[in-house]
């Protein structure tokens, strides 16, 4: 399994080991299971935020109906101006 040196400050450190030791774990564990907890987040938000462009797309026309006040001024060439 590919592998990845991380540096800490000693401060970093010592928080690292006290929390392993509190969660009955090691600082390797915990460490992969933070970034695997980072990766999920961000993979979430990613299919979120795509989830709301595909939704707003398909619901454009209504929202502009709902709230014409807030669409976008369009010159000539039909591009926000």
């Amino acid at each position: 399994m590919p592998a990845l040196n991380v540096e800490f400050s000693d401060r970093e450190l010592e928080d690292l080991r006290q929390i392993a030791k509190e969660r009955g774990t090691s600082m390797k564990a915990l460490v992969r299971e933070a970034a695997a907890a980072d990766i999920a987040r961000h993979r979430a938000l990613q299919e979120g935020a795509e989830a709301f462009r595909r939704f707003f797309a398909s619901h454009a026309d209504e929202f502009a109906a709902a709230f014409p006040d807030d669409e976008p001024a369009h010159t000539s060439e039909g591009r926000v101006a």
